[in-house]
């Protein structure tokens, strides 16, 4: 709630920071448990998951090195567990990962556990992980014709899976069931429920050590800081509203027109609030792209957030600050059931979320930034297929993500991923995906002239290929930015859209759909481009140094960098690198 406390002791201010930082290294430990005892590619190296801990009363405390879209709505995780339980007990663990429960998408298996100190409840520890398989009719997780939930992979909506710090068998034998690979499926989750105990024995011991009462009056305190400083932040916005639109990419079969997604932005500096308004979007779609309610609130969320301070607190305080106003039955609202949504957390969530960061450059310089890269080529497919000794596999794989988005005074950054990951998932190692599957990645590198230019410059997207080691392989994707690439703002230009080919076994290149399912033999190859990230402002104003960096790196040539931005390059002497013909650009730039 959104009240000001005052009847509270103060708190000492050295105090708060160092409970407050130990909040946060009880997540860093919880990260680095389920790194190190995770089983399967896409939680382990690529780090699809996020921990989080709440109060008891439902919340956020704090989420560090998580991916925002996990965690920006984090407390309607646990909330339905007050309806559907009232015999909560130490011990005790719920699995939730139903999107009409406040899970983001069926695919996002929450772990959630109730920690007690001498019999009363005070927080939850959380662990949301992305599984590659979670029993879906195909194999992937990421079904965008699926219409309905029926048609999804398997539904929990908090349902008990531990009682007394041991599994309820019959809820895990039905995974071990209905998933795929489930050896993988059951040490993740056994990774998931690690964290959780650590994080619950770390917050025992901190309120053994420092009293209930002085934790109490911390968990206050830290949440009214978070909602100064998110107040003193918005106090320095203009006040005002502004609206702002992108579009998705068409799909076949769902929305043959691509989906618009509108926002508006209101600023009341004196208030210290926000308001962002979605409800100006279309109804559900006939498939998986809408997004879940917890997914609508998050992007909100997100999109300010990518505009205020980084160092603001990400707890329920700085969050009450910023009010989201959906609608029943919308796309990017709350979605009537049994709508699909199992592509809930990337595509129409990243535009909802771009909408929103972007909005702030209409304001003007120097606020806002430039559209993200978006998502899910087939550098971010879901593979699968059978092992050298015949056991099949899937697993989703991050070969190249796209690139960040420019504002005002920083370039994007390289591999940001889209703006649902916010650069917190890591690129795959190669080796280890080489390792764990029967894949081959033949290239991996930055795209050249795919980066969206400006006075500062959006990062430039990925390109790459990788076939079947053994077999066949199964790569299925939806890869929106393909036809509506990422849009620069402020006179800033738009980035390189993503494309998808397949080699075949005589070397020609085949334009794919951008959604499908393809299927590659060893003597084939699957080839990616990923987005780049929009520009922010005149490209003529960029400093001919940085145009030359960005040639001599490869992520630009110099044909462009004389097109775009009138900075003439030459090779230098070593004839390796490129330098700056300073006259000719003198001139270039001279004229009209």
């Amino acid at each position: 709630m959104d009240k000001r406390i005052t009847d509270l002791p103060t708190i000492d201010p050295f105090l708060l920071s160092i409970l407050s930082n130990r909040l946060l290294a009880v997540i860093r430990e919880m990260t680095n448990t389920v790194v190190k005892t995770s089983r399967s590619a896409v939680i382990k190296n690529s780090r699809d998951f996020s921990c989080g801990l709440l109060t008891y009363d439902h919340r956020l405390l704090g989420a560090e090195e998580s991916l925002p879209i996990h965690v920006a709505a984090l407390e309607y995780t646990t909330q339905p567990i007050d309806k559907f339980f009232d015999d909560v007990e130490p011990g005790d663990a719920f699995l939730n990962n139903c999107p009409y429960t406040g899970g983001t998408h069926h695919a996002d298996m929450t772990i959630c556990v109730p920690v007690f100190v001498d019999g009363e409840p005070l927080f939850w520890t959380l662990c949301r992980a992305h599984h590659a398989d979670i029993g879906a009719p195909i194999p992937t997780t990421y079904l965008t014709e699926a219409a309905t939930i029926y048609e999804e992979g398997l539904h929990f909506p908090c349902v008990r899976i531990q009682r007394n710090y041991t599994d309820l068998r019959d809820i895990v034998r039905i995974c071990q069931m209905k998933i795929r690979s489930s050896h993988l499926w059951y040490g993740d989750y056994l990774a998931q429920v690690a964290a959780c105990r650590l994080a619950e024995k770390r917050l025992c011991k901190m309120v053994t050590q420092y009293g209930r009462e002085t934790v109490h009056n911390f968990i206050e305190s830290w949440m009214d800081y978070g909602i100064k400083r998110t107040k003193a932040e918005i106090a320095r916005l203009p006040a005002g509203t502004w609206t702002y639109q992108t579009i998705h990419d068409q799909v076949p079969n769902v929305a043959e027109q691509g989906i618009p997604v509108h926002v508006s932005v209101s600023v009341d500096p004196d208030a210290g609030e926000i308001t962002v308004d979605a409800r100006d979007n279309g109804d559900c779609v006939k498939g998986g792209l809408n997004l879940s309610e917890a997914c609508a609130i998050a992007a909100c969320r997100i999109g300010v957030f990518y505009n205020l301070d980084s160092t603001i607190p990400h707890n329920q305080g700085s969050a009450s600050c910023i009010r989201t106003q959906l609608r029943d039955g919308c796309v990017v609202g709350r979605p009537v059931y049994p709508a699909g949504t199992s592509v809930a957390t990337t595509n129409v969530n990243s535009r909802l979320i771009t909408a929103v960061s972007s909005c702030f450059a209409e304001m003007g310089t120097p606020h806002g930034r430039a559209e993200f890269g978006y998502s899910m080529c087939l550098g971010e497919a879901v593979i699968s297929g059978n092992q050298h000794d015949g056991h099949p596999y899937v697993n989703q794989v991050f070969l190249g993500y796209s690139g960040g988005p420019a504002s005002h005074g920083v370039d994007g950054w390289l591999t940001t991923g889209a703006a649902c990951d916010g650069g917190q998932m890591a690129l795959d190692s190669i080796e280890i995906n080489e390792a764990m599957y029967p894949i081959l990645v033949e290239s991996r590198k930055a795209a050249c002239d795919s980066i969206g230019h400006g006075e500062w410059d959006g990062a430039p997207g990925m390109t790459g290929a990788y076939r079947a080691h053994c077999g066949e392989l199964i790569a299925i994707y939806g890869s929106d930015g393909d036809t509506n690439a990422p849009r620069g703002v402020l006179g800033g230009n738009n980035a390189a859209p993503s494309c998808n080919w397949k080699r075949s076994s005589n070397g020609n290149h085949i334009k794919l759909p951008s959604f499908h399912g393809v299927s590659c033999l060893e003597t084939e190859a699957l080839v990616f481009r990923s987005c780049g990230g929009g520009g922010y402002g005149n490209p003529l104003l960029r400093n001919p140094d940085a145009v030359l960096a960005s040639v001599n790196r490869g992520w630009l040539s110099p044909k462009m960098a004389e097109e775009i931005y009138r900075v003439i390059v030459i090779l230098a002497s070593n004839g390796v690198e490129y330098t700056i013909n300073e006259k000719k650009t003198r001139w270039l730039r001279q004229q009209p």
